[in-house]
């Protein structure tokens, strides 16, 4: 995480974002506001998600629509342990990446072997499978979704149950999903993985399986999504279906897009712009979808380095 913060060109957006979400629980005590926390819980937790989307789509050009998949499966890993009252936190947490893992083991050896738009839609196939698995399930609540009664426990340790408690761990998880990511992306593994987005033939003849290396990535950026769940679930104390379908695929990668593809902090400006956008437009209009398209638009064809980019001119971002 120092390296983060070392360098020169996070000195300002970063800094200022990370020192403004460290102090919101400050504010919201002074007020006794708590829409904000809950509004920058939701905020970080979409990051998360999206930091993990980032990592195969923006650095692995893997563009996967079916990437909600794994924070229904996180949540789930959550939800159906504490329907039988198990609320241990470790355990919620490691079956929510495990499960996680191997679904994306499992069908990312399945739709790595194909690529671009038959990628995209097997991607999403795999994800509407898992959604109307889970909404087959009567016992787990079906399509009405399931109640979360008690979060995650972990001993003495901290009580999620505490608002400002749950929001420093979402926080901490962000600043270490961040660092995570950009380890990777530095390391030789990260440095094939986008090799293989900008010439994967070269890369394999150069004696790298780059099947192996986007599948390990494919699994691994699956695990961080599934993480996140388990986030979502303890956030929203409700899961349903609806977590994993196709059109939450699509916001997420609305704010990869929207943030930066490729830039380790655009999906932290991403989900940022999303959740606040969201939030402002649906308070004045009910065509709120409509304006979200038009400004994608407008990204796509003026700012093809998303709001990481514009920082990056203006000298605030890398």
């Amino acid at each position: 995480m120092r390296n983060l913060l070392t360098r020169k060109s996070f000195n300002f957006a970063f800094i200022i974002s990370v020192g403004l979400l460290a102090l919101l629980p400050l504010y919201v005590e002074m007020t006794g506001d708590d829409f904000y926390l809950d509004l920058a819980n939701r905020l970080m937790i979409l990051a998360i998600a999206a930091v993990s989307l980032n990592l195969i789509l923006g650095h692995g050009g893997m563009i996967s629509f079916g990437h909600a998949a794994y924070l229904g499966i996180g949540a789930y890993s959550v939800g159906i342990p504490a329907y039988y009252e198990i609320y241990d936190g470790l355990f919620q947490i490691i079956t929510a990446v495990f499960v996680s893992g191997v679904f994306a083991l499992l069908t990312g050896a399945v739709s790595l072997r194909t690529k671009g738009v038959y990628f995209i839609m097997i991607t999403m196939a795999f994800t509407q499978m898992a959604f109307f698995g889970i909404v087959s399930i009567e016992e787990y609540g079906g399509d009405d979704g399931l109640v979360i009664d008690t979060r995650s426990t972990f001993g003495n340790f901290f009580d999620l149950e505490d608002t400002v408690t749950l929001y420093y761990f979402v926080f901490v998880s962000l600043l270490i999903s961040l660092f995570i990511v950009k380890r990777i992306m530095e390391s030789r593994f990260g440095m094939v993985i986008s090799g293989s987005k900008s010439n994967e033939r070269r890369m394999q003849s150069i004696g790298y399986n780059t099947y192996r290396y986007k599948l390990v990535c494919y699994v691994l950026s699956g695990c961080l999504c599934g993480y996140a769940g388990a986030l979502l679930g303890n956030f929203t104390n409700f899961i349903s279906p609806e977590m994993m379908d196709w059109t939450a695929s699509g916001e997420l990668i609305f704010m990869v897009l929207l943030g930066g593809s490729g830039a380790l902090l655009g999906p932290l400006w991403g989900a940022a712009s999303f959740v606040l956008l969201e939030e402002w437009l649906s308070s004045i209009t009910t065509y709120w979808h409509f304006f979200f398209g038009a400004l994608l638009i407008l990204v796509v064809l003026f700012a093809r380095g998303g709001i990481d980019g514009l920082l990056s001119k203006i000298g605030l971002s890398k």
